[in-house]
């Protein structure tokens, strides 16, 4: 009769903790690749909008309507399913999401005017918004103790990134591959109908528990441990995604106003320099304090402004890329801090809700004023409208710091009383 070796049995524990390694580490890789496909989505128009503004002969009220339809429905998704992957789980949330923005995609493609494309946006807002927080969510779920911070770093640099690879692929397609405005979004389409499947065989993160239903009524359920940060920041997230609002739904009008000679594809490139810029800012100071990332980003946005302003007076297209680019530094350096500051301590049940707070604010910052920026415009012309956009993002960036001066003077204040 074979012997069993006493080694055998220490192989099979070993096996199956190696295999449960790499299943987490292929989902993180898949909920991060969701999330930048989310984002790469929304801001892939945004090198298309001269063209339908040229063939549909569009206002630049009209742009920002297409524009902020998408954020605005994207808001009240979160509002009503933000928290919803914590009673259902984030799997069926997820497939149930991404099916439906590849349908979105497919609606976008066949748009032939103005009303298609706002609903093309506002079906994609919705899938946007139930997706959003489920998988930031999912990756906060596989958080690694030996890794820590990794999740939130992901949470942050995901989104810019996609939305810098959604921009420069269009941009491209615009450039190099006929009928553009079918192209990209067929490709979208393909991309998340595959992550749909892939999602099917991952295993659930989260803990389903009761009152799903109760979870849709519209609320922004933020914990304690949470507020005083987001507040804290707030100013300073406002600042900085009312400036990306901007670049994303006017940059390229604004390149053409600057330099009528320039191509399609030049308008669409600015976006790019703003989101590029903001990725690699995430990645730079993924190690620098959060309370002084915030600080920092929120003081970046006054040179922005200016830099962007002077390309309106005679600094061309250059200065319009550099304030582009000082502005993705200020939205890398804002949002990253202001993510890890929020989530700083949170339990596992907490982490949906108050990544679908944090969005609520941050692409109600970002429609609003745009919405404002193009009937400015429509009234009183680009240049009036970009000068007062850009003073006002200053403004609140100057708020923004003084805030968070007082608060880490308050902080201090308070470990000082409470030392022995």
């Amino acid at each position: 009769m074979p012997t069993v070796t006493p080694r055998a049995p220490a192989r099979r524990p070993r096996q199956v903790v190696r295999n449960r390694t790499t299943s987490r580490a292929a989902s993180f890789v898949l909920d991060a690749s969701i999330l930048a496909a989310l984002l790469a989505a929304s801001s892939a128009p945004t090198p298309l909008y001269p063209h339908y503004q040229d063939a549909w002969n569009l206002s630049a009220l009209t742009i920002t309507v297409i524009f902020s339809a998408y954020s605005l429905t994207l808001l009240l998704a979160l509002l009503t399913t933000g928290a919803l992957s914590d009673h259902l789980g984030r799997r069926p949330v997820l497939v149930g999401a991404l099916v439906l923005e590849a349908a979105s995609m497919v609606l976008l493609a066949s748009a032939d005017g103005a009303g298609a494309l706002i609903v093309g946006r506002v079906l994609q807002g919705a899938a946007t918004g139930a997706a959003t927080s489920a998988a930031g969510a999912a990756l906060l779920d596989l958080e690694d103790p030996r890794r820590p911070g990794r999740s939130a770093l992901t949470n942050s640099i995901a989104p810019v990134a996609g939305m810098a690879a959604g921009v420069l692929v269009s941009t491209l397609l615009v450039r190099f591959v006929p009928a553009p405005t079918v192209t990209v979004y067929v490709v979208l389409a393909v991309l998340f109908a595959a992550q749909a499947v892939a999602v099917t065989f991952t295993a659930e993160t989260a803990r389903p528990h009761a009152g799903a239903l109760r979870s849709l009524r519209p609320e922004l359920a933020v914990p304690p441990s949470a507020r005083r940060a987001l507040l804290a920041a707030g100013t300073g997230v406002v600042a900085i995604w009312a400036l990306g609002g901007f670049y994303s739904s006017l940059g390229p009008t604004l390149v053409h106003l600057v330099d009528p000679g320039a191509s399609q594809a030049a308008g669409g490139m600015v976006f790019f320099t703003l989101t590029a810029a903001a990725a690699l800012t995430v990645w730079a100071l993924r190690r620098t304090a959060p309370h002084t990332a915030v600080t920092g980003g929120s003081l970046a946005v006054v040179p922005a402004a200016a830099l962007t302003l002077s390309g309106l007076h005679g600094a061309g297209l250059a200065a319009v890329h550099g304030g582009a680019a000082l502005a993705g530094i200020a939205f890398g350096a804002v949002s990253q801090g202001a993510i890890r500051m929020t989530l700083a301590s949170l339990d596992e049940r907490d982490h949906a809700a108050t990544l679908a707070a944090y969005y609520v604010l941050s692409y109600l910052s970002m429609s609003l004023p745009a919405i404002a920026a193009g009937a400015a415009t429509q009234h009183y012309g680009l240049r009036t409208a970009a000068h007062a956009y850009a003073t006002a993002a200053a403004l609140l960036a100057v708020a923004a710091s003084a805030a968070l001066a007082a608060s880490r003077g308050r902080a201090a204040h308070r470990a000082h009383n409470d030392l022995p």
